[in-house]
């Protein structure tokens, strides 16, 4: 009779532990198959990195090692549970970055009728940002209606000018307007917020995104002006979420030489790294910079710049990094 009463004690701490471990701050863990998942597609500025024509030092290695090479900043999202997977950014490296983010969000409960993808959320009208797009049309995929969130002035530039107004015509894409600060509910567990931030505007606004998951929030902010010219704190920003990809395109001044670096006015790396150095240990670490120019070191292997930013308890941002949300 004690074998019986052995085994069903045995069973009953077993099911106990299992729960205990499944068991969070907020009641349950997602498993695996149901997590929502970020992960980093791309880190250059919009031209990528080695740059078209680039023959300096900075490219050079670059050209002659493919591992070296590093594509267009793009954030990709997957929510394992439904399946459901969305591109921040359409870039020029729209093949790779789709192909990666396809086969990181393979599982079997991807919808049989699913489309290629959920929505796509862009930024602005640089190139680095849209241009992707092409691959949607009739030349390449033929896509079907694939949701396309942007603001109104980028809505217009694409509806108004070819070949964009093509994929509009065709229904390869259907652009959704956005608001500013107006959050977007992807579905029960995912909500992605727009907020404007001042840039060169020439033929849409720029904002940057705060996607929210289950339980941890990213900021993807890769486009901006001087931090001193946005009418919102940064470091406010910072501290509203758990991941911060913020612009690091020029690590500093004089990057480029012979060029008015006034006339590109992202925040320089050097200038964030003493700006958010008074932040505590723990917002610090949530800073990951992203978009690099080809001129900026931190593209090099190990370097002063690279430990500048480690040291200053920040990191850059790697390919094909992920995070669970």
């Amino acid at each position: 009779m004690r074998q019986p009463l052995i085994k069903s004690a045995f069973y009953l701490l077993s099911v106990t532990v299992l729960f205990c471990l499944n068991d969070t701050a907020d009641g349950q863990t997602q498993k695996p198959e149901q997590s929502v998942e970020l992960i980093v597609l791309g880190i250059a500025q919009d031209a990528g990195f080695p740059q078209a024509a680039c023959q300096k030092s900075c490219c050079e290695l670059a050209w002659k090692n493919p591992s070296l090479r590093r594509h267009v900043a793009s954030l990709g999202l997957i929510d394992h549970a439904t399946g459901q997977k969305w591109l921040f950014d359409c870039t020029p490296d729209f093949p790779q970055q789709l192909q990666v983010l396809h086969e990181q969000s393979s599982n079997k409960n991807v919808r049989p009728d699913a489309p290629i993808l959920d929505g796509i959320f862009l930024t602005h009208a640089h190139i680095g940002h849209y241009s992707g797009l092409i691959h949607l049309g009739r030349e390449v995929m033929g896509a079907q209606q694939i949701k396309t969130y942007c603001m109104p002035r980028m809505k217009s530039f694409l509806s108004q000018n070819g070949p964009w107004n093509q994929l509009v015509k065709l229904e390869n894409i259907r652009t959704i307007e956005m608001a500013a600060a107006t959050p977007i509910k992807l579905n029960e567990r995912i909500e992605v917020t727009p907020f404007v931030v001042p840039h060169r505007d020439e033929f849409s606004e720029t904002v940057g995104f705060k996607i929210q998951g289950p339980s941890k929030s990213v900021l993807f902010l890769p486009d901006i002006d001087k931090w001193s010219r946005w009418d919102q704190s940064i470091e406010r920003m910072i501290e509203s979420v758990d991941i911060a990809y913020l612009d690091g395109t020029f690590f500093e001044n004089g990057e480029i030489p012979g060029r008015d670096m006034a006339l590109i006015p992202h925040p320089f790396v050097s200038e964030s790294i003493r700006r958010f150095s008074p932040l505590v240990e723990t917002e610090r670490k949530k800073i990951r910079f992203i978009h690099f120019n080809h001129t900026n070191p931190v593209l090099q292997s190990d370097n002063a710049a690279t430990r500048k930013i480690n040291q200053a308890g920040m990191a850059i941002a790697k390919e094909k990094e992920t995070a669970k949300l």
